[in-house]
């Protein structure tokens, strides 16, 4: 949750958040009032406290005759302390009930608007210009036995598909590439839980406006992760960690699972928008001055990903009005699909400042021994997204599909074959 300090010093700053964000400005009046009003509450019920402990001092000290009118004025006395306690608390519960509504303060530099206001701050790679029609990612898939969205379907229902032969191999050699360049730089590998409890799911800022997104499990009070930022983000909740150990960098391998609540029509066929992927993730723990620098370095590791895998891409700056509401300004990386005609989302990266810290408890202690809230971050590697990228991007006019040089240790062949039918 945002700051309620950093709020009394400089309103201000939340209002032009909010309005970047397209959000209501007057949460700010109320999240001003409601704390003032607490404040003021706190200090009546701690005056009173010390009335109270005063009359008690006078009653023991009292005469018989001095003693009965002495406790009557007690009993008064604790019934008025019972009452501004009650108040403060109350008070207080709404404050907090207000902060965790707010999303993060967005970043200073994060355009203003809604999904179509993103800045696009560069391109890279030039999109092929094939001499054939080129076919879209299901119609290779097929060819290739490589993706079946037919018996996902009869499996699973809509939106679901199995990877199969190549399909599979594809997805882990991409995956597999992913891991290893993190560990390369200095990342713990993860394989992390896919389900998690609500105050962890909540910690991070995925319920609220975007619950409708998420899979509940009632019955066990448990949710299916969208992304291993989830529990990633909670792995050091409650936790200080050693300051002089920061960053702390994580990557995750899970599978992820998304509704898609809102999306019906959009996207139905293939694999760009579906309820279950695997992705690997990055999430780094690291001290709030530090963040701008770490989330261009994340950006910088996604880029190097594309480019192995010789994508024509474009990084995009992330409009408010789009922004989750953990995030305070998020990159993406969107690769060009031929049969689209447009770059589509392969990668986003959010810094998250310390929103999600100050949610979970996720602390450091600074030069001075004080405990502050570290920054979080995050972004993606692969996900089973950047299969359409590849086979739409490298295929050939007889159906096949090379294979990205740098992906093909991992892949083991160097040309996805038609099967024969």
């Amino acid at each position: 949750m945002i700051d309620l300090r950093a709020v009394r010093e400089n309103p201000d700053r939340l209002r032009t958040s909010q309005r970047v964000r397209g959000e209501d400005e007057t949460v700010v009046d109320r999240l001003l009032d409601l704390d003032s009003r607490r404040r003021a509450a706190l200090t009546r019920f701690e005056e009173l406290r010390a009335d109270q402990k005063s009359a008690g001092k006078a009653i023991s000290s009292a005469s018989p005759e001095e003693r009965e009118s002495l406790l009557a004025e007690a009993k008064e006395l604790a019934a008025r302390v019972k009452r501004a306690e009650a108040e403060a608390d109350e008070l207080g519960t709404e404050v907090d009930r207000l902060l965790h509504e707010i999303p993060n303060v967005v970043d200073e530099d994060t355009p203003e608007g809604g999904v179509d206001d993103f800045r696009v701050l560069e391109h890279v790679g030039t999109p092929a210009d094939f001499d054939f029609t080129p076919r879209d990612h299901l119609e290779l898939g097929e060819l290739l036995g490589a993706i079946d969205t037919d018996r996902g379907a009869k499996v699973s229902g809509a939106r679901f598909y199995f990877l199969t032969g190549v399909g599979a191999l594809l997805e882990l050699g991409l995956l597999n590439m992913a891991m290893q360049q993190a560990v390369a730089n200095g990342f713990t590998p993860m394989v992390p839980p896919v389900l998690v409890r609500p105050e962890t799911m909540e910690g991070t800022g995925f319920l609220g406006a975007h619950a409708d997104e998420v899979y509940r499990l009632e019955a066990d009070d448990l949710y299916l992760v969208g992304t291993s930022e989830v529990p990633l983000a909670g792995f050091h909740a409650d936790e200080i960690l050693a300051a002089d150990a920061l960053p702390n960098r994580y990557v995750g391998w899970s599978s992820c699972f998304r509704r898609e609540a809102g999306s019906y029509g959009k996207d139905t066929r293939g694999i760009i928008r579906v309820h279950q992927f695997n992705k690997v993730e990055m999430f780094v723990y690291t001290h709030p001055d530090n963040a701008r620098e770490e989330h261009e370095r994340l950006l910088g590791w996604e880029r190097e990903m594309l480019d192995k895998l010789e994508l024509p891409y474009r990084v995009v700056d992330i409009a408010g009005g789009d922004l989750g509401t953990s995030a305070a300004r998020k990159f993406d990386c969107e690769a060009w699909l031929p049969t689209q005609g447009r770059y589509r989302e392969l990668t986003s990266t959010s810094n998250c400042t310390d929103f999600q810290a100050r949610r979970l408890n996720t602390r450091f202690r600074d030069d001075a021994g004080k405990p502050r809230h570290a920054a979080t971050l995050n972004g993606t590697l692969a996900t089973t997204r950047w299969i359409v990228a590849i086979l739409e991007n490298h295929q050939r006019a007889d159906g096949s599909v090379a294979v990205p040089e740098a992906l093909r240790p991992f892949v083991g062949r160097d040309v996805l074959e038609p099967v024969k039918s």
